[in-house]
């Protein structure tokens, strides 16, 4: 089968073990499925691996991708959960993994998934728009829901509006009822997050109209000062990963002074993959993409990557 494989790792110049070829097919354990994947989304994740970041060298070869949509052996159409996992919350099995780190991924004309990791796909979204949900959206359902503690009518601060996590959080917050504002460094795409559903945008690092009652943290080091500044007491900071560098750590006495919370957020659980689906079915939000690319033109999609030249989401399509 056809496939997209990171076979070696290099830290200045990833897309170098980026691989397009031929591939065994998948074996499948106990418990396992198959699914001839339909469409898959490109993720950071997948550039950190081929820097070397988060995976062992022994896993070499291996298929990149961790989020899919598709049919399973039954017919069914299907979105694959990426964490492998045990437990109610399997996020927090110290022994996870996701899909392309210890198992080979979803940029392939099939992968095998354990079967509790798949969850129906509503008719109502395509097999693009769902492959986008297992990660950056999941993670930004689980952000923006579970993690930031906000009544509807809240004000949420998304910074770095133009990944698929800032995007998800601005298109998610603007059907949950709260008032969403974003940064960016780029004017483009703050005139596109206003399109997307943003009510306020700034340049980055911007003085602001008022506090916010949280703020959603993706980018990192170049932004979390900032973060700290914009947050109105007793707000909450919730932190999903950093782009730009490591998270420094807190400015301890103002987070005391003004009892701010500082929390950390993961990709979510099946469970809250099923219900986003739902919410996208219920209110006609779908993910923002900014390209879609046959799987054989996947290294298109990485470069554009590499160079944050992105609004949303990279979507491989592979044959049915």
């Amino acid at each position: 089968m056809f496939a997209v494989t990171a076979t070696q790792t290099d830290p200045d110049n990833p897309l170098a073990g980026l691989t397009l070829g031929e591939r065994p097919e998948p074996e499948v354990p106990d418990g396992w499925t198959t699914v001839t994947v339909r469409a898959a989304a490109l993720n950071h994740h997948d550039l950190w691996t081929l820097r070397g970041v988060g995976i062992r060298q022994d896993r070499l070869p291996i298929v990149l991708g961790c989020d899919a949509a598709g049919v399973d052996e039954d017919g069914n159409e299907v979105i694959v959960h990426a964490v492998i996992g045990d437990g109610p919350d399997e996020t927090l099995d110290p022994r996870r993994s996701l899909l392309s780190e210890t198992y080979d991924g979803t940029f392939a004309e099939r992968v095998a998934v354990p079967r509790r990791n798949l969850v129906p796909k509503p008719s109502a979204l395509g097999f693009e728009e769902a492959a986008c949900l297992p990660t950056a959206w999941l993670t930004a359902y689980r952000m923006l829901f579970d993690k930031a503690g906000l009544e509807p009518g809240s004000t949420v601060l998304v910074q770095g509006a133009g990944g698929g996590v800032a995007t998800a959080l601005i298109a998610l917050g603007r059907a949950g009822g709260y008032r969403v504002w974003a940064t960016s460094r780029s004017e483009e795409k703050r005139a596109r997050a206003l399109d997307l559903g943003a009510d306020q945008v700034f340049e980055s690092g911007a003085r602001l109209p008022e506090r916010v009652d949280a703020v959603m943290e993706t980018v990192g080091q170049a932004t979390w000062d900032h973060s700290l500044k914009s947050l109105r007491p007793g707000g909450r900071i919730v932190v999903s990963g950093a782009t730009s560098g490591a998270v420094p750590p807190a400015d301890l006495n103002r987070v005391f002074f003004l009892q701010l919370s500082v929390v950390g957020s993961t990709m979510g659980t099946r469970d809250q993959l099923a219900r986003l689906a739902r919410f996208l079915e219920q209110t006609g939000t779908r993910p923002m993409i900014d390209r879609t690319l046959p799987l054989a033109e996947a290294r298109e999609g990485f470069a554009a990557m590499e160079k944050g030249d992105l609004f949303g989401k990279v979507v491989f399509t592979a044959g049915g």
